[in-house]
């Protein structure tokens, strides 16, 4: 290692949020904890499940009626959505309907004669 470049590698004094305090080596001598592995949940074996607007119940009522087999959805749902994409479309122009093109020319000869 070069001399002068690296930081002070000094004695730290550690405290959690849930007040649990113990000592490691730091660059900095004093470091706040939020969580640590007294009061984290993957090391104190408590797991908690987050819950937001009910969407862990959701899926586990989803899970229990098909007891975690895959299942496939009706055909009929699949036509109905193909037939209701299909209905969005643009109709298609005849050719023998005239284009916004053909109108302005059609309208500009008139004004000239």
């Amino acid at each position: 290692m070069k001399p002068g470049i690296h930081p002070e590698y000094v004695i730290a004094a550690v405290t959690c949020a849930c007040g649990n305090n113990f000592q490691t080596r730091a660059t900095r001598p004093e470091i706040k904890l939020e969580i640590c592995s007294q009061c984290h949940p993957h090391y104190t074996g408590i797991t908690k499940m987050l819950d937001t607007a009910g969407r862990v119940e959701r899926f586990q009522k989803r899970f229990a009626k098909t007891e975690g087999k895959m299942v496939e959805r009706d055909k009929i749902v699949k036509v109905v959505k193909a037939v209701a994409i299909s209905t969005k479309t643009k109709p298609k122009l005849l050719a023998t309907t005239p284009t916004k093109k053909e109108e302005k020319k059609a309208a500009k000869t008139a004004k000239k004669a």
